[in-house]
């Protein structure tokens, strides 16, 4: 690819390849702060999905919310896993804090329903495994909800990658942060270890390392982390997390997550005869802007801005509509937590972990 010819049809969907009819219907399960203020708009402006269920505990306070997406249907976890009302839905979305992903998970796929799960998958690989065995059993499509994957600047930058626009890949360097406390109250589930799985690496670092990994198409070999905490009510998980990823290619990733510092997301590519550099590529809306160098080439791209939300529940639409596998899977949600498993036994010991493969 020539690097004039690299912003040409930059906004294409290169995964929709015919026009499916009908739409997947959806059931949300979990209608927490993400679920109401992105999600769920997300499917109303999309193409492929609907939502026909919210599933919550608290079903009487979600009535609201049901009357404002037009959603006929709420029931609460109980009655979801027993299996009420599973004719009304296709899929379920899981968006529950992460150690209960895979009870509604296996759930759903034991009721024969695709699934769409938050990342990360659960707390576990061993547990994470066990949601992609349901899934095989009950021969259903299980998506990671890895939304960048499914973003045109990153799909655009893994093009460049493959093209060898900026030669071999050498470095990479991530970051994110995002003051939590302005967003939510100390007692969030996200800082208790038990129904979060981790701290800032687990929330925030899985979209440096899921989008680096992405990106080369391969997994890291070693992982070397440091984290730290200031105390209260981060003394209980990684408030702040540094990671370096070693690939088998040579190419190492630089990566940084904060719970307590500015709003911030930033991702480079340097590679042996370039570079890329994506801004904001993590807050959820992406500003469609980045930086291309080739040798001595260097050109700029600015677009709309993409809700990456709506293109990732488009995007699992399709994927069912069509029997198409999607490319964030089960596989890839396990791969994750190998990685931030060796990354939280690297802090504790303070060396290098090998990644199992």
């Amino acid at each position: 690819m020539a690097l004039e010819d690299a912003f040409a049809g930059f906004r294409r969907r290169d995964w929709e390849r015919t026009t499916p009819d009908g739409t997947v219907r959806v059931a949300v399960v979990g209608v927490g702060g993400f679920a109401r203020n992105r999600a769920l708009p997300a499917i109303a402006a999309g193409d492929y999905c609907e939502t026909t269920a919210l599933v919550t505990g608290s079903p009487d306070r979600a009535r609201a919310l049901a009357s404002e997406f037009d959603v006929n249907h709420v029931v609460d976890y109980e009655g979801f896993l027993a299996g009420n009302h599973v004719a009304v839905y296709d899929a379920v979305y899981v968006a529950t804090p992460n150690a209960t992903h895979a009870e509604y998970a296996i759930a759903a796929a034991d009721h024969g329903k695709h699934v769409l799960c938050e990342k990360p998958l659960t707390t576990s690989v061993e547990r994470a495994r066990d949601v992609v065995d349901a899934c095989d059993r009950a021969d259903v499509t299980l998506m990671t909800a890895y939304r960048l994957q499914t973003e045109s600047t990153v799909r655009r930058t893994r093009d460049l990658v493959r093209d060898g626009v900026v030669g071999d890949v050498v470095q990479i360097h991530g970051s994110f942060s995002h003051p939590i406390l302005e967003h939510a109250g100390p007692d969030t589930w996200r800082l208790d270890p038990e129904m979060a799985g981790g701290g800032a690496l687990v929330d925030l670092g899985i979209y440096p390392l899921n989008t680096t990994r992405y990106l080369l198409e391969c997994d890291p070999d070693g992982v070397y982390a440091t984290t730290h905490s200031s105390g209260e009510p981060f003394e209980q998980v990684d408030e702040h997390v540094a990671f370096q990823l070693a690939f088998p290619s040579g190419a190492t990733a630089s990566c940084t997550a904060s719970f307590d510092a500015h709003a911030s997301s930033r991702l480079e590519l340097i590679g042996s005869d370039g570079r890329i550099a994506i801004s904001s590529p993590f807050g959820g809306v992406v500003p469609q802007e980045m930086v291309v160098e080739s040798g001595d080439l260097r050109m700029e791209y600015t677009g709309p801005p993409v809700d990456e939300v709506r293109e990732e529940f488009d995007y699992f639409g399709y994927c069912v509509l069509t029997d198409t596998d999607p490319e964030p899977d089960g596989a890839d949600g396990v791969a994750d937590l190998r990685a931030i498993e060796a990354a939280y036994e690297s802090a504790e010991s303070g060396r290098r972990i090998e990644v199992e493969c």
